[in-house]
This record gives C-alpha cells, structure tokens and sequence, in this order.
C-alpha cells in the first residue's frame, strides 16, 4: 500500500497506514556553536535574516537519542480526513490527498493520541532532538541531504512552488536515513516547546514573547527561504496563516 496516497484501516496496525522509518539509538549534535553563528549567516549574503534567529541554536551540544521510528513523509490530508471522518474531529483540508496536512499543534497531537489509543503504541510528535537526528544523522550536515542548499532537494525559497507539492516530490532532498520533505514544503511541528538550550548565552533569548505558539517547530516551507531548512535551526509560528504540517513517531 501507498501511504501517501490513501489512508486504510485494513491492516493488523496502525504501523501499516503509514511509511515509517526506523531511526536507530545513536548521538545528534544539536545545534551551532556560537563562534559559527557569523559564517552562517555570511553564507546566507541574500536574504534579509537576523542575528537572534540564528543564536537559539547555540550552544552546540551532543545528546545520545533512543531508537524510534519516524514517518518517512509529512502526514497527508488522506490521513488526516479519515481521522476526522471517523471521530467528527473538526478540521478541513487546504489542498489534494496526497499532500501534506496543514495543521495546528492541537490537531496533530489529537491525531496521534486517536492513533495511540487504537494501537496501543506511543505514537507522539518527534521530539527536537528526534527531528534533528532523523535529519541530520550522526554527522554535521547543514541541510538534510548535505552541506549546501539545492534548489531540487527542497520546496523552499526561490524555486518555491508557491503552495505545497504532494509529499515525496523531492528523492533528492533525502535526509541522512531516508525521510522526505524534512527541509521544505511544510514547516514541522515537534513536542519540544521552546526553551534555550543548557549553556546558552545571554544573546539567547529565555522565551519567545512574539510567538503565536509554544512549540518549536522544523524544517521551514514552501513559504520560508533556505536558511530555515537548516538541520540545526529552531523556527516557531510567528504569524498566521501558519503553513505547519507534521510527522508522527513512536519510541522503540
């Protein structure tokens, strides 16, 4: 069965509605030094971005993860309308099945408890420090597929589509382990809400006031440029419409 098509029942388990990818334990270097922060942001020399964006994801530090399983794509409207067709749960698609669900962070985590209570996994939101080991693997890659932005890997910046594409359009933009669209098409919700990362310094901010949202989220969209495709860079929801979309994972 083709999970970015079409959602089905019909299997033993819900591990059998989506494609999943089986990330194994290991370390992530989450985030950037400080003292790299200015040759980030002087490979950026085009676009308009700010300094106290880039320092939420200092210091750079390592943390050993759990293995768990990801879904290798976004989750898609087909999926998320059968979840609504079967609960009444209040939510209405924006585009095709086949492309990725915007949804708000209540929606994504109403939809994995729905999916955990029918399977009696714990099938949450990745967690940051998941995300950025799904996409970054056990090296320092800027971007999910290497070190350098390209226009083909991603549905971002310049070469947007202007609007999402289904998931899956961009093999080329595979992260380290296989999973699609993790820079570009949707932003990403995680479970992590914002918090400086240990050792961060006072240019860090404590909170982020002028979020419309707690929770960090991944990977930029089709509306964001590049630099929010990064690995490493922490983004939010600063405005509406948000463009969020979501994949789920469960801790092995």
């Amino acid at each position: 069965m083709d999970p970015t098509v079409k959602f089905s029942g019909s299997g033993p388990t819900v591990m059998d509605w989506f494609a999943w990818t089986d990330v194994p334990a290991g370390q992530v270097a989450m985030g950037t030094p400080l003292d790299e922060i200015d040759e980030v942001l002087a490979g950026l020399p085009d676009l308009d971005v700010r300094r106290a964006w880039f320092v939420k994801e200092t210091p750079r530090h390592v943390r050993q993860v759990a293995a768990f399983l990801i879904t290798t794509h976004l989750v898609t409207n087909a999926q998320m309308r059968e979840f609504t067709r079967r609960t009444g749960y209040a939510w209405q698609p924006i585009a095709a099945d086949d492309h990725p669900a915007v949804a708000g962070h209540d929606d994504a985590v109403a939809f994995a408890a729905w999916l955990a209570e029918r399977s009696g996994l714990e099938i949450t939101l990745p967690s940051e420090e998941q995300w950025e080991r799904a996409a970054r693997g056990a090296d320092l890659r800027e971007y999910p597929w290497g070190d350098h932005f390209t226009p083909n890997h991603a549905n971002m910046d310049r070469h947007s589509l202007g609007t999402t594409a289904p998931v899956g359009s961009y093999p080329k933009g595979a992260s380290a382990f296989g999973l699609l669209d993790m820079a570009g098409n949707l932003d990403e919700w995680t479970a992590t809400e914002y918090h400086p990362y240990p050792g961060g310094g006072p240019e860090v901010p404590v909170e982020e006031t002028h979020a419309l949202s707690r929770f960090v989220t991944r990977g930029g969209g089709w509306n964001h440029c590049r630099d929010a495709g990064r690995c490493a860079r922490r983004h939010g929801v600063y405005q509406a419409p948000a463009f969020v979309g979501f994949r789920l994972s469960v801790t092995r």
